[in-house]
């Protein structure tokens, strides 16, 4: 996408609803009494990954809406305006929503918490030294990643029916959102930059952050859960993980797209797939519609 920078147009800026990236709040209510302690096929390794990246969400999320916010008024196409609005709306409630869920974990003795402040002042520190640009490109990245696992969740019903039926309507809401959103920062980065070397390059060590803060976070919540050294769980989670098929090594080839001169998020193609999840979700019928609607919060 192609958008002339530089716009200091006084009209109203276009919202996300009108390009599809409509923000949504399902005010998830959870409680520590009926939600399970394991909820991901009730494994202490697999749950604590989850929570682990659950805590990452909610400054993850603020660090993505800071980096892309400063530029939307300088870009004068309607369409990539209203793409950042969604964006800024979407990643918002993902960090509301998942605040929810991390004060359950933190009820039921997972330090939560501690990750969540670690995290603060390392994105205060980014947003201090990096170039805005910089910070853009770590964003598309993240992006990049999300969308492949919300994806993944999406097409597959042996993955989501993994998750304990409390918490997963929160992941399908929020993998739906990552996929419907997962243009935006790499089209802001381009208008931005256009560099292949920084958009590129800023992926190697994103990726490396990402596994060091996710698995280094699981461990202390493993620890905080007495499971460290449950090694039958551990291993089996670990090929789970990083087996053959495993949830992280399927996505390799599409990962490995993001480093192709020519990508584009668009080219992995899951019109269809948002489609049909929208509908699963949101439609007449759909799992979270009544929900939102008792919320005051109707789509």
């Amino acid at each position: 996408m192609n958008s002339p920078l530089v716009s200091n147009s006084a009209s109203p800026l276009p919202r996300g609803a009108s390009v599809n990236i409509p923000p949504r709040r399902p005010g998830f209510a959870f409680r520590t009494a009926t939600t399970r302690r394991y909820i991901f096929d009730n494994s202490p390794f697999m749950s604590t990954l989850i929570a682990s990246l659950s805590a990452l969400f909610p400054e993850g999320e603020r660090f993505f809406v800071e980096s892309v916010r400063p530029y939307r008024k300088r870009i004068t196409d309607p369409v990539l305006q209203a793409q950042i609005a969604g964006f800024i709306g979407q990643e918002s409630m993902h960090g509301k929503e998942h605040e929810a869920l991390n004060a359950i974990f933190r009820d039921q003795g997972f330090p939560v918490h501690i990750i969540d402040r670690n995290l603060a002042v390392m994105a205060k520190g980014a947003h201090k030294r990096l170039p805005r640009p910089v910070q853009l490109a770590v964003t598309a990245a993240f992006e990049h990643l999300t969308a492949l696992f919300g994806e993944d969740l999406l097409r597959r019903r042996s993955l989501q029916e993994k998750f304990d039926e409390e918490t997963r309507p929160l992941w399908l809401w929020h993998a739906l959102e990552e996929t419907e959103h997962k243009t935006v920062a790499f089209d802001v980065l381009e208008e931005v930059s256009g560099s292949y070397v920084l958009r590129a390059g800023t992926m190697i060590p994103v990726t490396l952050i990402f596994f060091v803060f996710a698995f280094g976070f699981q461990l202390r919540l493993l620890a905080a859960d007495g499971k460290l050294l449950n090694w039958r769980d551990n291993l089996r989670g670990i090929n789970t993980v990083f087996g053959r098929r495993g949830l992280f090594t399927r996505l390799i080839p599409k990962y490995l797209d993001y480093y192709k001169p020519g990508y584009h998020p668009a080219k992995h193609d899951t019109a269809e797939l948002v489609q049909l999840w929208q509908e699963k979700l949101f439609g007449e019928n759909g799992m979270l519609r009544e929900q939102m609607q008792k919320a005051g919060r109707a789509h």
